[in-house]
């Protein structure tokens, strides 16, 4: 029973980082083409897929939990080494998917980021050529502070 609830859990986790893998190729199109709504959009969506990746990742812990009451934080790879065979093929097929998965979501999501660093990048060296700052010179005579006035006399008309 528990084999079955922990394969479901798996199966739903499995699907659920496939749709969110779908959304980080979509975002790195939107970052192409700079469409800053549908980013927007596209992070809210990342975020409910993450959310429910967190519930489901509870759910896995309980159902392995179940099936190795004698570790304190049983893994699916322990799991693996108490199941009967059938379970076990089954759930190993899942883990090995989820893990090449996450790791195809990881690249994915550093090609997001870099693209993200340079169009910063980009944007910051336009705002620099759109507004030049002033060379400051290290020749000529100081420059005085504003806090220090020059008196023009003795006597201060405005007192």
């Amino acid at each position: 029973m528990s084999a079955e609830v922990l394969t479901s859990v798996m199966e739903k986790l499995l699907k659920l980082h496939k749709s969110l893998y779908e959304l980080a190729v979509k975002k790195t199109d939107i970052i192409k083409t700079g469409d800053m709504d549908a980013l927007n959009q596209m992070l809210k969506d990342e975020q409910a897929h993450i959310a429910a990746i967190g519930r489901f990742e509870k759910e896995r812990e309980k159902a392995a939990k179940s099936i190795a009451p004698m570790l304190e934080s049983p893994t699916v790879s322990d799991c693996l080494n108490i199941l009967s065979q059938p379970d076990r093929l089954k759930l190993e097929a899942f883990t090995k998917e989820l893990a090449e998965l996450v790791y195809e979501l990881k690249e994915q999501n550093f090609l997001n980021q870099q693209l993200v660093h340079h169009s910063l990048q980009f944007v910051n060296v336009s705002m620099n050529l759109l507004r030049p700052q002033p060379e400051t010179m290290n020749y000529g005579p100081p420059a005085k502070k504003k806090s220090e006035k020059i008196n023009p006399g003795i006597f201060n008309s405005k007192v």
